[in-house]
């Protein structure tokens, strides 16, 4: 039979509820640990949840590369192409066109014609399935770039009353510059924007994405932007999106100083870095909550020290050494901690098992959206659960539930035998 030490076994008694002061700042003690574990357990999930499907969406409909010309458009792009896809690490390449451009819906019996600012993306339907998910995001329709079609995110049909099959126009840049040169002149020519036919509706699951930009084949955005046979730049997926910077010292030595080639990373430098910060500062500012619970043990493990000074008398009497009377104190500490960590550990997992179907009740009860997709990006809220994450903020924990007992305990052991009965 497993025979327990005696510091463990008189820490256990004294943990016994007694319906005293002493037990309720336990109990408040436990409670706060508990607390503060299961909190940092589920603001840091949901933090590395933000950042890994982020970084996911961002690498699904954008490049890990882009390769532009300096100063100039990208005329002959085709060698340039098989130059890129050559690098062993590259995985695909498809050129592209991207801007800006006035869209205007059709007016219907119920509405009149909206004016929407979205960007527009030039693609090769033959290359696109290389660099992107954006054939396998299509929720309605088809993608069918070919004539005038169009393809629109989920939330940018939402926002303006958008289905398949129905039409659009579209003014480019330099159509609207050369109606602003006219104006008022003699010789001053109406313009007419190309009409399109919405062929297909995507979703990538990032709002950002979804709600502002919109598709047409490549040679459509050329005309568009009057490009001629040039494109605005290549996108270049890799195998492994983290050696962006290596693949880029290697094609910048292949292709030479004419070209500029940027990286997933910098393009989405200032979000994904106010992530990391966030998520730091938030581990900090939680982890309070953990050292208030352990002053919390602190004051009741000082209470027990006044309230044993008889027995601790009668425990040295008997033969105890020091380290043992501290060790009965420190034990008691260690059963805090242990139990709080548990139980936030368990609740934790709990909330982020049902974070979304929370999320849906309150929404449900409070008609109030406390997870907007329009401000972060997502329609549900994203969680992961890092084993070294979780090992930090439970062994974290322990240990400062651990040393809130220090003091206390030295203080016991410290304590003459004469001294602790001579009031007694």
């Amino acid at each position: 039979m497993l025979r327990l030490p005696f510091e463990l076994l008189l820490a256990l008694r004294y943990l016994r509820p007694k319906r005293t002061f002493v037990s309720i700042i336990t109990l408040i003690s436990v409670v706060g640990v508990a607390l503060g574990v299961a909190v940092l357990i589920i603001v840091i999930s949901v933090m590395s949840g933000f950042d890994h499907d982020l970084r996911e969406k961002i690498l699904g409909f954008n490049a890990h590369l882009k390769i532009f010309a300096r100063g100039r458009t990208l005329e002959n792009y085709e060698p340039v192409m098989d130059l890129v896809a050559s690098n062993k690490n590259v995985r695909g390449v498809a050129p592209f066109v991207f801007g800006p451009v006035l869209l205007e819906t059709q007016p219907t019996n119920s509405q009149q014609a909206a004016f929407a600012t979205p960007f527009i993306r030039g693609v090769d339907p033959g290359h696109e399935a290389d660099v992107s998910v954006l054939l396998q995001s299509i929720v309605s329709g088809q993608f069918n770039l070919s004539g005038r079609g169009l393809l629109i995110g989920s939330k940018f049909a939402e926002n303006y009353n958008l289905l398949v099959g129905d039409r659009v126009s579209i003014y480019s840049p330099a159509e609207l510059r050369k109606m602003k040169e006219q104006r008022g002149k003699a010789n001053e020519e109406a313009i007419l924007p190309d009409e399109y036919i919405v062929t297909g509706i995507f979703d990538v699951g990032y709002y950002d994405y979804d709600a502002s930009v919109v598709v047409v084949s490549l040679e459509n955005a050329q005309d568009l932007y009057d490009l001629g046979d040039s494109v605005h730049g290549l996108m270049v997926m890799l195998q492994d999106p983290y050696q962006a910077s290596e693949v880029r010292r290697e094609l910048k030595t292949a292709l030479g100083p004419g070209y500029n080639i940027t990286t997933w990373t910098e393009e989405n430098a200032t979000i994904l870095g106010a992530l990391v910060v966030e998520k730091n500062v938030m581990f900090y500012i939680m982890f309070f909550i953990v050292i208030v619970a352990a002053l919390c043990i602190l004051s009741a493990q000082i209470t027990f020290v006044v309230q044993k000074t008889r027995e601790i008398g009668m425990l040295k009497a008997l033969g105890a050494t020091n380290f043992q009377i501290s060790g009965i104190f420190l034990s008691q500490s260690a059963i805090i901690g242990v139990l709080g960590v548990l139980a936030g550990y368990g609740l934790g997992i709990l909330a982020l098992a049902y974070r979304n179907e929370f999320l849906h009740f309150m929404n449900h009860l409070t008609g109030f959206e406390l997870f907007p997709a329009s401000i972060y990006g997502f329609s549900e809220l994203p969680a992961i659960i890092a084993a070294r994450d979780i090992a930090i903020i439970c062994g974290g924990s322990f240990a400062i539930c651990l040393l809130g007992g220090v003091l206390p305990a030295w203080r016991a052991g410290r304590l003459e035998p004469v001294e602790a009965l001579r009031y007694e």
